[in-house]
C-alpha cells in the first residue's frame, strides 16, 4: 500500500495555514490510513484535522484548524492508495488485450474496482466482490454503481468472462439493489456469442431479476487491428439491425411492464445501420451517456441551442487509467433517502461536490485569425453526427476533417481514440493558416493516447469541450 502524495496546496487555504507543503506523504489522516481519495475527502472533511506526514525522510505531525466541511485544500497524486483492484477475467473483446505496444504502462491496466466505477463511471464484473466491499459500498452509499453484465445466463457469462465465478457473481448485482444502490448495466455485444436467443434471455432476466436497475446499455465490441482473437469478429448489417429490432422491442415490453424502457441501444449501432436516432425523450434523461447511449442526440440538440447547459465534459475510454486525484467527470446521482448509518453525511457532500468540479481547461495552442476558414477535427463516426449539423449552417468556410483511426485500426472510428499519429497525417495535408478545432475528448492531462500533445501536431490546433454548444460558440467566434 502506498501512502497519498501531496502534488498541490491551494493558496489561502487550510491545508497551507497550517504548513502542508506539495512532496509531503501522508501517512496517517486523523489516525487512520486512507485506502483511496473517498476515504480522504470524507477524513479531510472533518473539523481540526491531523496529518501524520513524511519529509525528507523526517515524520513530521501537522494539526489543521478548519472548520468541519472546510475543504482542507491539497491535493494528493492518485484515486486509490492502496493499489487497484485488477482483472482476473480474461474476455477475448477486452480492448485492453487488442492494444500495441509500446504504449504507457498505465493504459494496460485492466481494473474491475468498485471504486473507480463509482468514481469515474468504470464498468465492474464483481467477480472480485466481497462481502467486505458490500458493506462499504451500503454505509457509504457508493451509488451509482456501473456494473458488467453481458449475458445473464451463468454458463455463458463464465464462458465470456473466462471465469468460473462469472457465472455466480451477479448475486452481487441482486444485493446491490437490495440495498437501494443505483445501478447501471452493460452488455456488451459480440456477434455469434451473446446477441440473438442469447440477448432475449438477458432482458427477460433483467426484467424477472433485476429490474430495480437503472438502466442497461448495449454497446458492440470494440476491435483493433491488434485483435488476436478469432471468435471475436465485426456485425454485419443484418446483425447491427437485428439488435436494434431487439432493443426496441423490449423497450416496449419494458415500457408497459416498469413505466419505462430501461435497455437502450449505443449510437453505433444507429451509425453502423444508417437508422435515425430516437428522439430525446426516448432516452430518459440520457442516463448512459458516457457509455454511448444518447450522445448524438444530446450534441444536436446542443448544438441547434435546445440546452443551455452542456451535459458535461466526455472523460474518454481511458479515463482512470491513471487514476489522478480528482476525477473529471464522476456521476453525480441523489443520494438514497434514510441511508444506513451513513459517516458523517456533511463530508460525504463535500467529497461529492469537489469530485465533480470541472476539470482545468486544456491550454489552446497559438491560433489564426478568427475569421480564417475552419476544419473540425473529428472521428469517423462523429463526422456522421457532425455533417447535418455542419451543413444547416449554409458556411462555406467550415468543412469537416474526419480522422481515420489507423493506429488502432478495427472498427475503432470514436473520436474519443483519435491519437497523435493520425492527426498528424491528416492535418499535414491541410493549408497553413486556417482554424483546426480539436475535441478535449481525445487528450487525457494535456496527452493523446500515443503519448504525443497537441505541439506534436504540424498545425496549431484549438482545444474545445467535446459538446454541441462549446463547438457551435467557436463557430461563431470573430476576429
Amino acid at each position: 500500500m502506498s501512502a497519498p502524495v501531496v502534488v498541490s496546496i491551494t493558496a489561502g487555504s487550510a491545508a497551507q495555514r497550517a504548513g502542508l507543503l506539495a512532496g509531503d506523504e501522508v501517512i496517517r489522516l486523523n489516525g487512520r490510513v486512507p485506502r483511496d481519495i473517498i476515504e480522504w475527502r470524507l477524513l479531510a472533511d472533518e473539523a481540526d484535522i491531523e496529518l501524520d506526514v513524511s519529509r525528507g525522510g523526517l515524520e513530521l505531525t501537522i494539526a489543521v484548524d478548519k472548520r468541519e466541511g472546510e475543504p482542507l485544500g491539497a491535493e494528493v497524486s492518485s484515486a486509490v492508495f492502496d493499489r487497484v483492484r485488477t482483472c482476473d477475467n480474461h474476455c477475448e473483446f477486452c480492448f485492453i488485450y487488442q492494444l500495441p505496444k509500446g504504449m504507457r504502462k498505465s493504459l494496460y491496466l485492466k481494473d474491475d474496482d468498485y471504486r473507480l466505477s463509482f468514481l469515474y463511471g468504470n464498468f465492474t464484473t464483481l467477480t472480485r466482490f466481497t462481502e467486505a466491499d458490500l458493506e462499504r459500498v451500503i454505509t457509504e452509499r457508493l451509488s451509482p454503481l456501473n456494473v458488467s453484465i453481458h449475458s445473464t445466463d451463468p454458463e455463458l457469462r463464465s464462458k465470456m468472462l473466462k471465469n468460473a465465478r462469472g457465472g455466480m457473481s451477479l448475486r452481487w448485482l441482486r444485493a446491490l439493489l437490495d440495498h437501494d444502490i443505483v445501478v447501471r448495466g452493460q452488455v456488451v455485444l459480440c456477434p455469434g456469442v451473446n446477441d440473438g436467443a442469447a440477448l432475449d434471455r438477458t432482458f427477460a432476466d433483467v426484467l424477472d431479476q433485476y429490474p430495480e436497475l437503472e438502466s442497461v446499455a448495449v454497446v458492440p465490441l470494440g476491435l483493433s487491428r491488434f485483435n488476436a482473437e478469432p471468435a471475436m469478429r465485426l456485425h454485419t448489417l443484418a446483425e447491427a439491425e437485428a439488435v436494434l429490432d431487439a432493443v426496441h422491442d423490449w423497450q416496449d415490453v419494458f415500457l408497459r411492464v416498469l413505466g419505462r424502457r430501461m435497455v437502450f441501444a449505443a449510437d453505433e449501432y444507429y451509425l453502423m445501420t444508417g437508422r435515425d436516432f430516437p428522439d430525446a425523450d426516448a432516452y430518459e434523461g440520457f442516463a448512459m451517456y458516457e457509455d454511448g447511449i444518447g450522445m448524438a442526440r444530446t450534441f444536436e440538440r446542443e448544438f441547434r441551442g435546445l440546452v443551455e447547459v452542456a451535459t458535461g465534459p466526455q472523460a474518454g475510454f481511458f479515463a482512470a487509467v491513471d487514476t489522478p486525484a480528482d476525477p473529471p467527470n464522476p456521476p453525480n446521482p441523489p443520494n438514497p433517502p434514510n441511508p444506513p448509518n451513513p459517516p458523517n453525511p456533511a463530508a460525504y457532500t463535500g467529497l461529492r461536490s469537489r469530485i465533480t468540479s470541472p476539470p482545468i481547461p486544456t491550454p489552446i495552442s497559438l491560433r489564426p485569425r478568427r475569421d480564417a476558414p475552419i476544419g473540425i477535427l473529428t472521428g469517423e463516426f462523429g463526422a456522421q453526427v457532425l455533417a447535418p449539423l455542419v451543413d444547416s449552417l449554409h458556411r462555406d468556410d467550415v468543412r469537416l476533417l474526419p480522422v481515420r483511426n489507423e493506429f488502432f485500426g478495427g472498427n475503432t472510428a470514436v473520436t474519443g481514440l483519435m491519437v497523435a499519429a493520425d492527426l498528424i497525417r491528416v492535418l499535414a495535408g491541410e493549408p497553413h493558416g486556417h482554424r483546426y478545432l480539436l475535441p478535449d475528448v481525445c487528450l487525457s492531462e494535456g496527452r493523446f493516447l500515443d503519448g504525443a500533445t497537441v505541439d506534436d501536431l504540424p498545425r496549431p490546433v484549438e482545444v474545445i469541450a467535446t459538446d454541441g454548444l462549446s463547438l457551435r460558440a467557436a463557430l461563431e467566434q470573430q476576429s
